[in-house]
């Protein structure tokens, strides 16, 4: 049998009010523990020049315990093409 113990997911987002929301959103889901998450601002620069910036959100999601595993968890991600 195997289990899925944790998972560390990063998105990009273009504001703070969002990348807030969306851990705020994390925080009240269900089946996981939100066991950390940081919000780091992101510049592109080029030439001394920011070209482009946005918000790193990590998210580290627990699913049940190493030592003792409890619940067996299938994971599906989903893509959205922006094109």
């Amino acid at each position: 049998m195997k289990y899925l113990i944790t998972t560390t997911e990063i998105y990009r987002f273009s504001s703070e009010d969002e990348a807030t929301n969306f851990i705020e959103e994390a925080k009240k889901e269900s089946g996981y523990i939100l066991t950390k998450h940081t919000v780091e601002y992101k510049e592109k620069k080029q030439k001394g020049e920011v070209i482009d910036f946005y918000w790193k959100v990590t998210l580290v999601k627990s699913f049940t315990s190493e030592k003792e595993p409890e619940n067996s968890i299938n994971i599906k991600y989903e893509m959205e093409s922006a094109f």
